[in-house]
């Protein structure tokens, strides 16, 4: 009697389940465990990578893992931390679009990755998570699992984080993976979905288990706003004379029908830090990003305008200053996939459906119709404009500082960020950036006339996020070199990436700028307090050295000057694989040392007024 071979060898030697189901090279029905049938259900979607930590959670599912990746059908990544592998799977995902999935173990490794999977949702990036969870025969306290008495304790946890399924009963396997392709390829807003597995359910067999039954990933498209809608926003914008158009993330693809709309319009053009290079920035229109970390010509035209355009945007607190951005805004139009966005302010023309067939129709009824327009509000803006950039020049231009903690002169965070930008920009590099004053300074000066090479962290900032990030370019389908410019303080949240970067192959570069301290913070206290406190300690590590300890890795000292770091970046670019530098850059009271903060944020000691503004205004 012969032996069927394993379903891993079928498959290796067809196209995909469907096609070896097809041509009768695998049977319908199979006895599967229930690892094997959610592995073969990702299979079946497209998710090959799977990003790894195993334990005694997760034992049965990554044999099944082993067994797969041995014939080629994914391949499997090892990490050494659960929130540097999920930052790393949520970069993957975000500049490639290739699927991912997270798998962890049970207990403290699943709370990290859960953890990091804040960026996944802050951003909308569809990652699978899969952790190990606790036995349902409760024959006891499980090693790991979450402390106390109750049911599903992680499974109340995680849904509070997401769409979460814990897969109790073998059999829901195929509705698991139908609810996780959706939530996971949503057309406007996906998300992490958390899938939890537990212990003593992964090997369980599920006897003639239907193969048919294997979800594919769906094809999912946003519908068309109703004609309704764009009549009423249309009609809503005809007394406008001042018009500014917020342009978040939500628009991505869309520049040239946004440049249009604010053509038609007379309006100027304002971005979010997520949303850089959606619209030129060397279009006369484009104002900049705009919010409590803003820019001159960029709040200068949220604080002006008379009406409001937003297209894809959340508006994030300091994105809008805490709702506080538009004090002169008599009526919103509001242009979003989502109906919770699509009506976020008050006195809001809501135009809900696919954000380019809306900004189309929304110009072509604008066409048919007579309005008002200030004609002095372009030019008014672009005197602000002017300025910025001159004011922005000048921050930028190798200026150095003395800085007691480096007992010497050393770079601005802008100078050094414009140089990496730069020579980023310059070899078509990704740049990541997640928190505090060096992402602030990052976003306010970078200008770019294209997507997809300039990622923020603008929605969970989690610290730690971007020097993890730069592992994607060395899993992705077609790698890439990417840099990370990230603070001290952000970089030692997540150093174990120095190793990963040798272990998979990664070509970057972390460009670490140093003072010493959370800048971003000290900064926020002496603005409201005039004291910095518990945000500094000034003990001094040589990062080059850290490094140089990680065979496989270069250290290189950034210097104190432009062209000292600009000697470091050149060596790097030419590095066979991970290079990290080390910049001094100064932190003080000098204003030169940032480029300053623009308007309003309901934190600390500005709450009363931000607050009381917020209440008596319109939106």
């Amino acid at each position: 009697m012969s032996i069927a071979p394993p379903i891993e060898q079928v498959l290796a030697e067809s196209d995909g389940v469907h096609s070896a189901l097809s041509n009768k090279a695998l049977a319908s029905r199979v006895d599967v465990s229930v690892s094997e049938a959610l592995v073969l259900g990702l299979l079946n979607q497209g998710v090959k990578k799977f990003f790894v930590i195993l334990g005694h959670g997760n034992t049965d599912l990554g044999e099944v893992l082993r067994r797969y990746s041995s014939v080629g059908l994914i391949s499997v990544a090892s990490f050494r931390n659960e929130i540097e592998m999920t930052h790393a799977a949520t970069a993957l995902r975000w500049s490639t679009a290739e699927p991912v999935a997270v798998v962890t173990s049970i207990g403290p490794g699943a709370l990290q990755a859960l953890s990091a999977s804040l960026t996944d949702s802050s951003n909308g990036v569809g990652v699978w998570h899969i952790y190990g969870d606790e036995t349902t025969l409760d024959e006891g306290p499980n090693m790991q699992q979450l402390p106390g008495i109750g049911q599903g304790q992680f499974l109340k946890l995680a849904s509070q984080m997401g769409h979460t399924y814990q897969l109790h009963t073998p059999e829901a396997v195929t509705e698991c993976l139908r609810r996780g392709s959706v939530v996971t390829n949503h057309p406007s807003r996906p998300q992490p979905f958390f899938v939890l597995l537990p212990i003593n359910v992964q090997p369980t067999i599920i006897p003639s288990f239907n193969l048919e039954r294997l979800p594919k990933k769906p094809s999912l498209l946003v519908s068309l706003a109703p004609e309704n809608q764009l009549v009423e926003a249309a009609d809503a914008l005809g007394e406008a004379k001042r018009v500014v158009i917020k342009v978040g993330r939500g628009a991505r693809k869309c520049g040239q029908s946004i440049m249009a709309l604010a053509e038609e319009l007379n309006a100027v053009v304002v971005t979010s830090p997520s949303s850089l290079g959606i619209v030129p920035s060397s279009h006369p229109r484009v104002m900049g990003v705009g919010g409590s970390k803003g820019s001159i010509a960029g709040n200068y035209a949220m604080e002006n305008a008379d009406a409001l355009v937003v297209i894809g945007s959340r508006a994030v607190c300091q994105s809008d200053c805490s709702r506080t951005g538009y004090p002169s805004v008599q009526r919103v139009v509001n242009i979003n996939a989502d109906v919770f966005d699509a009506t976020h302010y008050n006195n809001t023309f809501s135009v809900v459906g696919d954000v380019g067939g809306a900004l189309d129709g929304l110009t072509s009824q604008l066409k048919s119709s007579t309005r008002s327009r200030d004609d002095a509000w372009l030019s008014e803006c672009q005197k602000r404009r002017a300025q910025w950039r001159e004011f922005v020049a000048e921050r930028v231009n190798a200026v150095r500082l003395f800085d007691p903690s480096w007992n010497q002169e050393v770079l601005n965070q802008p100078s050094a960020i414009k140089l990496a930008l730069d020579w980023a920009t310059k070899n078509s590099f990704r740049v990541f950036f997640d928190a505090g004053d060096v992402q602030a300074n990052g976003f306010q000066l970078c200008e770019t006339d294209s997507e997809d090479w300039f990622y923020t962290d603008s929605g969970a900032s989690y610290m730690g996020f971007a020097s993890s990030a730069i592992l994607a370019g060395g899993l992705a389908n077609e790698p890439f070199y990417s840099v990370a410019i990230v603070g001290d303080g952000s970089f030692v949240m997540n150093p174990q990436s120095l190793i990963d970067a040798v272990h998979l192959g990664v070509k970057g570069a972390i460009v670490i700028l140093d003072n010493r301290r959370m800048a971003a913070i000290s900064s926020l206290q002496e603005a409201q307090y005039a004291q910095d406190f518990a945000t500094a300690d000034h003990v001094a590590i040589d990062y080059v050295a850290w490094a140089n300890s990680v065979s496989g890795v270069q250290g290189l000292w950034g210097g104190t000057s432009a062209s000292e770091l600009t000697e470091a970046l050149s060596a790097a670019e030419t590095f066979d694989g991970l290079s990290v530098l080390h910049v001094p850059v100064y932190f003080g009271s000098d204003d030169r040392g940032g480029l300053g903060a623009y308007g309003r944020w309901n934190v600390g000691s500005w709450v009363a007024e931000t607050q009381g503004m917020f209440l008596a205004g319109r939106l």
